[in-house]
Protein backbone atom coordinates (compact mmCIF):
# COMPACT_ATOMS: atom_id res chain seq x y z
CA UNK A 1 0.00 0.00 0.00
CA UNK A 2 1.49 3.38 -0.99
CA UNK A 3 1.93 6.24 1.46
CA UNK A 4 -0.85 8.18 -0.33
CA UNK A 5 -3.32 5.31 0.10
CA UNK A 6 -2.32 4.79 3.73
CA UNK A 7 -2.82 8.47 4.43
CA UNK A 8 -6.24 8.52 2.77
CA UNK A 9 -7.48 5.64 4.89
CA UNK A 10 -5.95 7.18 8.03
CA UNK A 11 -7.78 10.43 7.36
CA UNK A 12 -11.11 8.94 6.35
CA UNK A 13 -12.65 8.98 9.82
CA UNK A 14 -15.36 11.47 10.66
CA UNK A 15 -13.77 14.82 11.56
CA UNK A 16 -14.88 16.84 14.55
CA UNK A 17 -15.91 19.66 12.23
CA UNK A 18 -16.48 20.14 8.52
CA UNK A 19 -13.31 20.95 6.56
CA UNK A 20 -12.86 24.64 5.71
CA UNK A 21 -14.22 25.81 2.37
CA UNK A 22 -11.55 26.45 -0.29
CA UNK A 23 -11.95 30.21 0.09
CA UNK A 24 -11.05 29.91 3.79
CA UNK A 25 -7.71 28.19 3.16
CA UNK A 26 -5.67 31.39 2.82
CA UNK A 27 -7.25 32.75 5.99
CA UNK A 28 -6.40 29.53 7.85
CA UNK A 29 -2.78 29.74 6.73
CA UNK A 30 -2.50 33.39 7.81
CA UNK A 31 -3.99 32.62 11.20
CA UNK A 32 -2.19 29.39 12.04
CA UNK A 33 1.23 29.88 10.42
CA UNK A 34 2.77 31.76 13.36
CA UNK A 35 2.07 28.84 15.69
CA UNK A 36 3.37 26.16 13.27
CA UNK A 37 6.82 24.63 13.19
CA UNK A 38 9.08 25.98 10.46
CA UNK A 39 8.68 22.83 8.37
CA UNK A 40 4.88 23.00 8.60
CA UNK A 41 5.04 26.70 7.67
CA UNK A 42 6.83 25.76 4.45
CA UNK A 43 4.03 23.37 3.54
CA UNK A 44 1.32 25.89 4.43
CA UNK A 45 3.00 28.70 2.49
CA UNK A 46 3.40 26.46 -0.55
CA UNK A 47 -0.26 25.43 -0.73
CA UNK A 48 -1.45 28.99 -0.17
CA UNK A 49 0.83 30.54 -2.78
CA UNK A 50 0.36 27.90 -5.51
CA UNK A 51 -2.87 25.96 -4.95
CA UNK A 52 -3.04 24.70 -8.54
CA UNK A 53 0.51 23.36 -8.53
CA UNK A 54 0.20 21.72 -5.12
CA UNK A 55 -3.18 20.18 -5.99
CA UNK A 56 -1.41 18.16 -8.67
CA UNK A 57 1.15 16.74 -6.24
CA UNK A 58 0.99 13.57 -4.19
CA UNK A 59 1.84 13.76 -0.52
CA UNK A 60 5.33 12.57 -1.43
CA UNK A 61 5.66 15.22 -4.13
CA UNK A 62 4.63 18.05 -1.81
CA UNK A 63 7.03 16.80 0.86
CA UNK A 64 9.88 16.84 -1.67
CA UNK A 65 8.89 20.30 -2.95
CA UNK A 66 8.93 21.81 0.54
CA UNK A 67 11.93 19.88 1.85
CA UNK A 68 9.84 18.22 4.56
CA UNK A 69 8.46 14.76 5.26
CA UNK A 70 5.20 13.08 4.28
CA UNK A 71 4.19 13.04 7.94
CA UNK A 72 4.70 16.81 8.13
CA UNK A 73 2.48 17.33 5.09
CA UNK A 74 -0.27 15.23 6.66
CA UNK A 75 0.02 17.02 10.02
CA UNK A 76 -0.17 20.38 8.26
CA UNK A 77 -3.30 19.35 6.36
CA UNK A 78 -4.98 18.28 9.59
CA UNK A 79 -3.91 21.43 11.44
CA UNK A 80 -5.52 23.46 8.65
CA UNK A 81 -8.77 21.61 9.32
CA UNK A 82 -8.79 18.81 6.74
CA UNK A 83 -9.17 15.14 7.71
CA UNK A 84 -6.29 14.16 5.43
CA UNK A 85 -4.14 15.20 2.52
CA UNK A 86 -6.73 14.03 0.00
CA UNK A 87 -9.21 16.55 1.40
CA UNK A 88 -6.62 19.31 1.28
CA UNK A 89 -5.89 18.53 -2.39
CA UNK A 90 -9.60 18.82 -3.20
CA UNK A 91 -9.71 22.21 -1.47
CA UNK A 92 -6.61 23.33 -3.38
CA UNK A 93 -8.20 22.33 -6.66
CA UNK A 94 -11.33 24.29 -5.76
CA UNK A 95 -9.29 27.35 -4.79
CA UNK A 96 -7.31 27.16 -8.03
CA UNK A 97 -10.55 27.00 -10.03
CA UNK A 98 -11.86 30.10 -8.23
CA UNK A 99 -8.68 32.03 -9.00
CA UNK A 100 -8.76 30.99 -12.66
CA UNK A 101 -12.36 32.20 -12.93
CA UNK A 102 -11.30 35.72 -12.13
CA UNK A 103 -10.57 35.94 -8.42
CA UNK A 104 -7.25 37.73 -7.98
CA UNK A 105 -4.52 36.05 -5.95
CA UNK A 106 -3.11 37.77 -2.91
CA UNK A 107 -0.58 40.50 -3.67
CA UNK A 108 2.24 41.99 -1.69
CA UNK A 109 1.35 45.42 -0.37
CA UNK A 110 4.29 46.36 1.83
CA UNK A 111 4.35 50.09 2.50
CA UNK A 112 7.65 51.81 1.79
CA UNK A 113 8.90 54.91 3.57
CA UNK A 114 8.87 56.87 0.30
CA UNK A 115 5.45 55.67 -0.94
CA UNK A 116 3.16 58.48 -2.17
CA UNK A 117 0.18 58.98 0.12
CA UNK A 118 -2.17 57.77 -2.63
CA UNK A 119 -0.31 54.44 -2.69
CA UNK A 120 -0.46 54.23 1.11
CA UNK A 121 -4.24 54.67 0.97
CA UNK A 122 -4.61 52.01 -1.73
CA UNK A 123 -2.37 49.50 0.04
CA UNK A 124 -4.00 50.00 3.43
CA UNK A 125 -7.46 49.69 1.91
CA UNK A 126 -6.48 46.43 0.22
CA UNK A 127 -5.00 45.01 3.41
CA UNK A 128 -8.07 46.01 5.45
CA UNK A 129 -10.34 44.30 2.92
CA UNK A 130 -8.17 41.18 2.92
CA UNK A 131 -8.10 41.05 6.70
CA UNK A 132 -11.89 41.32 6.92
CA UNK A 133 -12.39 38.70 4.20
CA UNK A 134 -9.97 36.28 5.90
CA UNK A 135 -11.64 36.76 9.28
CA UNK A 136 -15.11 36.22 7.84
CA UNK A 137 -13.99 33.11 5.97
CA UNK A 138 -12.37 31.57 9.03
CA UNK A 139 -14.96 32.52 11.64
CA UNK A 140 -16.65 29.51 13.26
CA UNK A 141 -20.34 30.42 13.05
CA UNK A 142 -21.31 27.66 15.49
CA UNK A 143 -19.03 29.17 18.13
CA UNK A 144 -20.28 32.65 17.23
CA UNK A 145 -23.91 31.56 17.61
CA UNK A 146 -23.21 30.01 21.02
CA UNK A 147 -21.50 33.20 22.18
CA UNK A 148 -24.41 35.32 20.94
CA UNK A 149 -26.90 33.13 22.82
CA UNK A 150 -24.90 33.45 26.03
CA UNK A 151 -24.61 37.23 25.68
CA UNK A 152 -28.30 37.68 24.94
CA UNK A 153 -29.25 35.84 28.15
CA UNK A 154 -26.47 37.20 30.39
CA UNK A 155 -27.16 38.99 33.66
CA UNK A 156 -24.02 41.04 33.00
CA UNK A 157 -21.04 40.95 30.67
CA UNK A 158 -17.39 41.81 31.35
CA UNK A 159 -15.04 42.46 28.43
CA UNK A 160 -11.27 42.43 28.95
CA UNK A 161 -8.70 43.97 26.63
CA UNK A 162 -5.42 45.91 26.86
CA UNK A 163 -4.04 48.51 24.43
CA UNK A 164 -5.65 48.36 21.00
CA UNK A 165 -7.74 45.40 22.12
CA UNK A 166 -8.95 47.53 25.04
CA UNK A 167 -10.43 49.98 22.54
CA UNK A 168 -12.33 47.12 20.94
CA UNK A 169 -13.53 45.99 24.38
CA UNK A 170 -14.91 49.48 25.04
CA UNK A 171 -16.60 49.48 21.63
CA UNK A 172 -18.45 46.24 22.44
CA UNK A 173 -19.58 47.38 25.89
CA UNK A 174 -20.88 50.68 24.51
CA UNK A 175 -22.90 48.79 21.90
CA UNK A 176 -24.38 46.46 24.51
CA UNK A 177 -25.23 49.36 26.81
CA UNK A 178 -27.09 51.10 23.98
CA UNK A 179 -29.50 48.17 23.74
CA UNK A 180 -30.11 47.97 27.47
CA UNK A 181 -27.65 45.27 28.54
CA UNK A 182 -25.29 45.54 31.50
CA UNK A 183 -21.68 45.49 30.32
CA UNK A 184 -18.30 46.60 31.68
CA UNK A 185 -14.86 47.00 30.10
CA UNK A 186 -12.44 47.72 32.99
CA UNK A 187 -9.23 49.25 31.71
CA UNK A 188 -7.27 48.60 34.90
CA UNK A 189 -6.02 44.98 35.15
CA UNK A 190 -6.61 44.85 38.91
CA UNK A 191 -10.17 46.11 38.49
CA UNK A 192 -10.73 43.52 35.78
CA UNK A 193 -9.87 40.71 38.19
CA UNK A 194 -11.98 42.34 40.92
CA UNK A 195 -14.94 42.43 38.54
CA UNK A 196 -14.35 38.84 37.44
CA UNK A 197 -14.57 37.63 41.03
CA UNK A 198 -18.18 38.86 41.13
CA UNK A 199 -19.26 36.84 38.08
CA UNK A 200 -21.20 33.61 38.29
CA UNK A 201 -23.17 31.17 36.15
CA UNK A 202 -25.40 33.13 33.80
CA UNK A 203 -22.81 35.89 33.32
CA UNK A 204 -20.42 36.26 30.38
CA UNK A 205 -16.75 37.23 30.26
CA UNK A 206 -15.02 38.05 26.97
CA UNK A 207 -11.25 38.30 26.51
CA UNK A 208 -9.90 40.14 23.47
CA UNK A 209 -6.24 39.52 22.72
CA UNK A 210 -4.65 39.03 19.31
CA UNK A 211 -1.62 37.17 20.66
CA UNK A 212 -3.74 35.13 23.07
CA UNK A 213 -0.97 35.37 25.66
CA UNK A 214 -1.57 38.74 27.32
CA UNK A 215 -1.44 38.01 31.05
CA UNK A 216 -3.58 40.99 32.06
CA UNK A 217 -6.38 39.61 29.87
CA UNK A 218 -5.93 35.92 30.62
CA UNK A 219 -6.03 36.38 34.41
CA UNK A 220 -9.55 37.89 34.69
CA UNK A 221 -10.86 35.39 32.13
CA UNK A 222 -9.44 32.54 34.22
CA UNK A 223 -11.13 33.92 37.33
CA UNK A 224 -14.45 34.30 35.48
CA UNK A 225 -14.12 30.75 34.12
CA UNK A 226 -13.52 29.37 37.62
CA UNK A 227 -16.55 31.31 38.92
CA UNK A 228 -18.78 29.53 36.41
CA UNK A 229 -19.35 32.37 33.93
CA UNK A 230 -19.55 31.59 30.22
CA UNK A 231 -16.23 32.66 28.73
CA UNK A 232 -15.36 33.76 25.21
CA UNK A 233 -11.92 34.40 23.68
CA UNK A 234 -11.47 36.61 20.60
CA UNK A 235 -7.93 35.87 19.46
CA UNK A 236 -5.70 35.48 16.45
CA UNK A 237 -4.15 32.30 17.86
CA UNK A 238 -6.64 29.41 18.23
CA UNK A 239 -4.15 27.40 20.30
CA UNK A 240 -3.03 30.31 22.52
CA UNK A 241 -2.99 30.15 26.35
CA UNK A 242 -6.18 32.25 26.64
CA UNK A 243 -8.23 29.53 24.94
CA UNK A 244 -7.78 27.07 27.82
CA UNK A 245 -10.18 29.24 29.84
CA UNK A 246 -12.62 29.89 27.01
CA UNK A 247 -15.88 28.02 26.45
CA UNK A 248 -16.06 29.57 22.98
CA UNK A 249 -13.20 30.70 20.75
CA UNK A 250 -13.64 33.23 17.92
CA UNK A 251 -10.56 33.43 15.72
CA UNK A 252 -9.49 36.62 13.96
CA UNK A 253 -7.11 37.11 11.08
CA UNK A 254 -4.49 39.76 10.44
CA UNK A 255 -2.37 40.94 7.54
CA UNK A 256 1.39 40.57 7.63
CA UNK A 257 3.09 42.89 10.09
CA UNK A 258 5.56 45.39 8.70
CA UNK A 259 7.67 48.26 10.03
CA UNK A 260 5.02 50.85 9.12
CA UNK A 261 2.02 48.64 9.87
CA UNK A 262 2.18 47.01 13.30
CA UNK A 263 0.00 44.00 14.02
CA UNK A 264 -2.23 46.07 16.31
CA UNK A 265 -3.65 47.94 13.30
CA UNK A 266 -4.93 44.97 11.32
CA UNK A 267 -5.81 42.88 14.38
CA UNK A 268 -8.08 45.68 15.57
CA UNK A 269 -9.88 45.65 12.22
CA UNK A 270 -10.65 41.94 12.46
CA UNK A 271 -11.60 42.20 16.14
CA UNK A 272 -14.09 44.96 15.35
CA UNK A 273 -15.71 42.74 12.72
CA UNK A 274 -16.18 39.95 15.27
CA UNK A 275 -17.52 42.44 17.83
CA UNK A 276 -20.03 43.78 15.30
CA UNK A 277 -21.15 40.23 14.50
CA UNK A 278 -21.67 39.56 18.20
CA UNK A 279 -23.61 42.77 18.70
CA UNK A 280 -25.91 42.33 15.71
CA UNK A 281 -26.60 38.73 16.73
CA UNK A 282 -27.51 39.82 20.26
CA UNK A 283 -29.66 42.70 18.95
CA UNK A 284 -31.55 40.22 16.76
CA UNK A 285 -32.20 37.88 19.66
CA UNK A 286 -33.31 40.68 22.00
CA UNK A 287 -35.03 42.84 19.39
CA UNK A 288 -38.22 43.50 21.40
CA UNK A 289 -36.23 45.12 24.20
CA UNK A 290 -33.19 46.23 22.19
CA UNK A 291 -35.06 48.39 19.70
CA UNK A 292 -36.82 50.58 22.32
CA UNK A 293 -33.58 50.89 24.33
CA UNK A 294 -31.64 51.96 21.25
CA UNK A 295 -34.35 54.47 20.32
CA UNK A 296 -34.30 55.89 23.85
CA UNK A 297 -30.52 56.33 23.75
CA UNK A 298 -30.78 58.15 20.40
CA UNK A 299 -33.44 60.44 21.82
CA UNK A 300 -31.44 61.16 24.96
CA UNK A 301 -28.40 62.17 22.92
CA UNK A 302 -30.15 63.93 20.04
CA UNK A 303 -29.76 67.46 21.48
CA UNK A 304 -26.00 66.95 21.71
CA UNK A 305 -25.83 66.56 17.94
CA UNK A 306 -27.80 69.73 17.24
CA UNK A 307 -25.93 73.06 16.96
CA UNK A 308 -28.97 74.82 18.41
CA UNK A 309 -30.10 72.31 21.00
CA UNK A 310 -27.05 71.89 23.20
CA UNK A 311 -26.66 73.33 26.68
CA UNK A 312 -24.38 76.12 25.40
CA UNK A 313 -26.97 77.24 22.86
CA UNK A 314 -29.68 77.45 25.52
CA UNK A 315 -27.62 79.43 28.06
Amino acid sequence: MTQDVKEIFAGSGSPAAAPPAPAALAAKVRTLAPSMTRSMQRVAEAVASDPAGCAALTVTGLAELTGTSEATVVRTARLLGYPGYRDLRLALAGLAAQQQSGRAPAITTDIAVDDPIADVVAKLAYEEQQTLADTAAGLDTAQLGAAVAALAAARRTDVYGIGASGLVAQDLTQKLLRIGLIAHAPSDPHLAVTNAVQLRAGDVAIAITHSGSTGDVIEPLRVAFERGATTVAITGRPDAPVTQYADHVLTTSTSRESELRPAAMSSRTSQLLVVDCLFVGVAQRTYETAAPALAASYEALAHRHSPRGGPAARS
